[in-house]
């Protein structure tokens, strides 16, 4: 593999991709999504650098797809995949181009897919290129997921559900982060979801979290766990406490739709100290995996009543509070992922699932790849036909020890 260093007639060519990164930044909020891999092989054809393609994950993180058609290639098992499962760049040698390299493109925390490069030589000027173009494809890409379908249909390998389709127009990102916590999750079946849901959120050093289970698996469903997601964002948006905030999502369900109801956890963690802070509304206990250890019973309480059977003029739901450890491993889901059954009637259980995550933990997994890896494991588990739907949530908090380095870490070459 060559990574020679820059050349006498860099100046020019620095000129030149400076140029082509302005125009497309000026150029990306009027851009056609179907233009992005386009534009990207323009600049890196017109420096010389090699040809591009620009893969994104699929719905259910099984395959990369590239944007505009072609073959699509699976993430376990290959070096493309690679790249995007541990967010590091790989380069290797091909026969045909000389070298090719698979650039992880994120978004923040939010893994995207990759960007190859097909290339003769690759010199750390073109690497630094390179990482410059896979963040402003990164961004250009999230910006328009949200206002074309290109996206949306090129990643989706099935028929969605109206209810998946409403649902999950109201979730957050996968994956939000910062230097000293994680939260990450994911949830099946992808494309007919009924009521499960999450929503995360950091705030002024604080994390909101909430995982939700609505009754029934319908479209009705899907409305409890929206209206309860909405109730709970402009609770916490207005400044309310959790129990407040529960109260309100209490009320909106009565309210609103009074035959409805949903289980679920919400709580709040200070990134700073690892205070947190949690009300179990009839939900299966959080998880707390520590030193590739369950704590057993470590956030184990009576539950409170489900959200939308809170009486009004009740006592406040009671809040739970518990102090974590640096490397801690939260764990929320719903029944769905413990009750799954094999052919043979077996469940997955809890032991399984806490196992699944402590290896994932020894073996020094990032929480999203461990979680990735989870899911498919539950679905086959089923044979991809889940019975009900399956919600996990993973929360990592680990604060900057002293003397630690403030900033992004860099990405290294494998």
């Amino acid at each position: 593999m060559r990574l020679p260093g820059g050349s006498a007639d860099a100046t020019p060519q620095l000129n030149l991709g400076e140029r082509l990164l302005e125009q497309f930044l000026t150029t990306g909020c009027t851009l056609d999504p179907r233009d992005v891999p386009v534009i990207a092989e323009r600049y890196t054809r017109e420096l010389g650098i090699g040809s591009s393609v620009v893969y994104l994950t699929d719905i259910q993180q099984y395959r990369l797809v590239p944007i505009g058609g072609g073959p699509s290639l699976p993430i376990d098992g290959t070096v493309a995949g690679w790249a995007f499962r541990t967010g590091t760049l790989r380069v290797i040698e091909d026969h045909d181009a000389g070298l090719l390299a698979w650039f992880p493109l994120t978004d923040g925390a939010v893994r995207l897919g990759v960007l190859c490069l097909r290339t003769e030589r690759l010199d750390h000027e073109g690497l630094r290129r390179c990482r410059m173009l896979a963040a402003l494809l990164a961004m250009v890409i999230t910006s328009k997921r949200d206002t074309s379908d290109s996206y949306a249909l090129g990643t989706r390998a099935d028929t969605m559900s109206l209810p998946a389709e409403m649902l999950r127009a109201f979730l957050p990102p996968r994956t939000v982060r910062t230097r000293q916590v994680v939260s990450t999750a994911v949830l099946e079946p992808a494309y007919d979801l009924g009521g499960d849901a999450f929503d995360h959120s950091l705030a002024d050093g604080m994390l909101h979290a909430a995982v939700l289970d609505a009754m029934g698996h319908d479209l009705a469903s899907g409305l409890t766990a929206a209206v309860a997601l909405a109730a709970g964002r402009n609770a916490r948006r207005n400044g309310a406490e959790l129990p407040a905030l529960a109260d309100v999502i209490d009320d909106c369900l009565q309210n609103w739709l009074p035959d409805r109801f949903a289980t679920g956890i919400l709580l709040r963690l200070d990134v700073a100290d690892g205070a947190l802070q949690w009300i179990n509304c009839g939900h299966p206990p959080p998880l707390l995996i520590r030193d590739q250890h369950v704590v057993t019973e470590a956030l184990t309480q009576t539950p409170e009543s489900p959200l939308g059977l809170g009486a009004l003029g009740e006592a406040p739901r009671a809040v739970q509070t518990f102090r974590l450890r640096p490397g801690d491993r939260l764990l929320l889901y719903t029944d769905g992922v413990t009750e799954a059954r094999g052919t043979a009637g077996e469940l997955f259980g809890l032991e399984r699932f806490a196992d699944f995550v402590i290896r994932a933990t020894a073996a020094g997994e990032e929480a999203p790849e461990a979680l990735r890896r989870l899911i498919h494991a539950i679905l086959a588990h089923q044979e991809n036909k889940l019975s009900d739907d399956a919600t996990i949530m993973m929360i990592e908090w680990q604060p900057a020890a002293p003397g630690d380095p403030v900033g992004p870490t860099g990405t290294g070459v494998r």
